[in-house]
């Protein structure tokens, strides 16, 4: 027996696995095939009556095996399909799973001979594993059951365990009317209608608990050595259209997901933070100190673009919240779009089109020039201005290129010692600076006008950049011959509100909806990239690749407690902490320190010991921003 006394009962079926075992053994046989489409119809219906208990077990069995036809060669390939479809907290438990195995039992209207190869990996023992057993020919068709078996018949299950003589607690957990049957027979002493897979109107109706997954169970039984805690209380808040990728990798996490359209204002994101682990936004949103002072359960906000200006990391960093961005995933989708507007306004491309779709055919070449030769100015070389770098060059273009922070060139690239003499001797000039405050009208009056007659203006790096009113006035006086611009001082919340700039009307001018990064590619990339850094944090403490705490990647966690403590950057933390372990008589397994300016960041592997004081010690040490252990 565990500590606890308690013994598990899990359901298989669409409880230990995702999905019913027989609809699977169909998929197999059948492929999908037009009759076997028919057949797995037929087969759930039958089961969701004996599930519901609307028809009787040995009923259903009956007729979803003749329906079957199914042969012993078939179960091979079941097991291998079902190994795949192990419910997803089940395999975040497999420690739970080894750990307690003495008292852990599969019941199931199934069959033992597609169980227990699966179960078995999960050191869950063959004796433990209650079910039916198929009855085969001599060519190895499946013809039957053990009809003798009790778990064939109504009230199989609570028949089953009642013959087990039980000491201590029994706990059912389970989706099907016949799985609360138990609780409702006596058999066991609680009953936990499990919800992850499928949920059972009738089995939830009568439920007194309820359990979105086997995290939210072994949490609320206060098994602390199995979960940290429950992923379906960890609340993501996502904003402004994050990838629908990013959505299904944090509920296939087993997080709890909210998603909304557009971007919110500070209070409404005050209102709404509350509760929230982890916050994903992109450009729009803006996470300020006020904000974060209502965040009390945020441990990290993913903005899903390259910039994080748009957050305060400061506040964020000295309240332990770790930030994660995507600097290069879109960075291909704004070159090819600055290097397409380039070339469409030095052929006068869309004042062509307009002209035609007037009516007019104007085949004249006036204005109209090769991007060959012409001498491409980037104002900053970071990742995008230096992969455009070598996308122009490799087009003809002379590259030019000024940063604040010294760049390394690349190919035939020039840097210029001053932001003027770049824009003196430009054909075309590009922006790709970040939204620091002290970037705001980098480009103003004065810098136009260090500009050539008729050059080619860009700005795909933020809108703040720009003093718009300056180029609106040399775009009506000519100085700048045409001008792409695709970010602005105030972009609207949402796809519903108008946009409204002094731009608008101009035809020398391509006007974009902050598009630069917004290709399938780059946004599923980008998804995928910050969603998979969050929750390798969540999982593990690892910050590799945030942008305001130390920097640790970590080794998986196995057979141990993860202690991770963040704190102000002075003396003395990591000594304490080791002191408060010896303390309490823990074995430290493995430690990693990391400090910047500001913050220390010490993860503790110990053995496996539990103690509730010590983590009181731990949070209470002088200077510490934020505590969390992981089990």
């Amino acid at each position: 027996m565990t500590e606890n006394q308690e013994t598990f009962i899990f359901d298989f079926d669409s409880t230990f696995m995702k999905v019913e075992a027989l609809d699977v053994l169909c998929e197999v046989i059948y492929q999908d095939s037009a009759a076997g489409v028919q057949i797995l119809s037929e087969i759930q219906r039958l089961t969701d009556l004996g599930m519901e208990g609307k028809l009787s077990l040995k009923e259903s069995l009956t007729q979803r095996i003749q329906l079957l036809q199914a042969n012993r060669d078939h179960i091979g390939s079941v097991i291998e399909e079902l190994k795949k479809k192990v419910t997803a907290s089940v395999i975040r438990n497999r420690t739970f799973f080894k750990q307690h195995s003495e008292n852990i039992y599969i019941i199931s209207n199934g069959f033992k001979e597609i169980i227990i190869p699966i179960v078995q990996e999960y050191g869950i023992k063959p004796e433990h594993v209650l079910a039916n057993t198929f009855k085969f020919d001599h060519e190895g068709n499946i013809i039957g059951f053990d009809e003798k078996d009790e778990l064939c018949e109504n009230q199989g299950k609570v028949k089953k365990i009642k013959s087990l003589n039980l000491s201590g607690e029994a706990i059912m957990i389970g989706d099907g009317y016949t799985d609360y049957e138990t609780l409702e027979g006596g058999a066991v002493s609680k009953f936990f209608a499990f919800t992850e897979n499928v949920s059972r109107k009738i089995v939830v109706e009568k439920a007194s608990q309820i359990a979105p997954s086997l995290d939210e169970i072994l949490y609320e039984l206060s098994y602390k050595a199995s979960v940290s805690y429950p992923k379906n209380r960890i609340n993501v808040l996502l904003l402004e259209n994050v990838h629908e990728d990013a959505v299904k990798i944090f509920e296939h996490e087993g997080y709890n997901v909210e998603t909304i359209k557009g971007s919110l204002s500070e209070d409404e994101l005050i209102e709404k933070i509350k509760g929230i682990s982890i916050l994903g936004i992109r450009s729009k949103t803006h996470v300020t100190a006020k904000v974060l002072e209502h965040a009390k359960k945020l441990h990290a906000v993913g903005t899903f673009c390259i910039g994080t200006n748009q957050v305060d990391l400061d506040a964020c960093s000295m309240k332990g919240i770790s930030v994660f961005n995507a600097p290069y995933s879109n960075t291909r989708s704004v070159v090819e779009l600055a290097l397409g507007q380039i070339i469409m306004l030095v052929r006068n491309t869309f004042e062509k089109s307009k002209l035609m779709h007037a009516g007019v055919w104007d085949k004249s070449a006036t204005n109209s020039v090769e991007i060959r030769g012409k001498k491409l100015g980037l104002v900053g070389y970071g990742s995008i201005g230096s992969q455009l770098s070598i996308v122009a060059e490799a087009l003809g273009m002379k590259v030019y290129f000024y940063d604040a922070v010294d760049r390394l060139a690349l190919g035939n690239a020039k840097k210029c010692s001053s932001l003027k003499e770049l824009l003196a001797l430009s054909d075309v000039v590009s922006l790709h600076v970040d939204g620091r405050a002290s970037n705001k009208n980098l480009i103003d009056a004065d810098a136009f006008e260090y500009m050539k007659p008729g050059v080619i203006f860009l700005n795909l790096s933020r809108g703040h950049v720009v003093d718009i009113d300056a180029l609106v006035a040399n775009l009506k006086s000519g100085k700048i011959h045409g001008a792409a611009v695709d970010v602005f001082p105030y972009e609207p919340k949402n796809n519903d509100e108008p946009f409204v700039s002094e731009l608008q009307g101009m035809s020398n001018v391509i006007l974009t909806p902050h598009i630069g990064g917004s290709t399938e590619e780059a946004q599923e990339d980008i998804g995928h990239y910050v969603a998979n850094k969050i929750i390798n944090y969540i999982n593990t403490g690892t910050t590799y690749g945030s942008v305001n705490l130390p920097e640790i990647q970590l080794p998986e966690l196995q057979s141990a407690h993860r202690i991770m403590h963040i704190h102000e950057n002075v003396k003395g933390i990591l000594a304490q902490i080791n002191n408060i372990l010896l303390e309490y008589d823990n074995n430290i397994l493995g430690q990693y320190l990391k400090t910047n300016e500001t913050l220390g960041y010490v993860i503790t592997d110990i053995d496996n010991f539990h103690n509730k004081d010590l983590e009181k010690k731990l949070k209470k040490i002088p200077n510490t921003i934020r505590y969390r252990i992981l089990y």
